[in-house]
C-alpha cells in the first residue's frame, strides 16, 4: 500500500527560469543552484520547463547594508 503526500498548490504568478534570470540580470544556472540548495522552489511544467514564483524570486533580493557618512 502506497501513501502519497499532499502537494501544495503552486503559486498563481510564475515565470520561466529564463525570464526570472533576465529580470535579475543573472544566469539560469544561478537560479537552478538556488532551487538545488532549497532557497527557491521550482515547479516543473512538463518534462523540461521549470517555473518559479515571482514573489519568491523577489524575496531572494535583500538590501545591502551601507554605512552612513559622518
Amino acid at each position: 500500500m502506497s501513501t502519497s503526500t499532499p502537494i501544495s498548490k503552486p503559486p498563481t504568478v510564475t515565470e520561466p527560469l529564463a525570464a526570472a534570470a533576465l529580470r535579475l540580470n543573472c544566469s539560469t544556472r544561478t537560479l537552478r543552484r538556488r532551487i538545488s540548495d532549497g532557497s527557491l522552489t521550482g515547479y516543473r511544467f512538463g518534462p523540461r520547463l521549470i517555473r518559479v514564483s515571482v514573489a519568491e524570486v523577489d524575496a531572494l533580493l535583500c538590501p545591502v547594508p551601507t554605512t552612513l557618512a559622518s
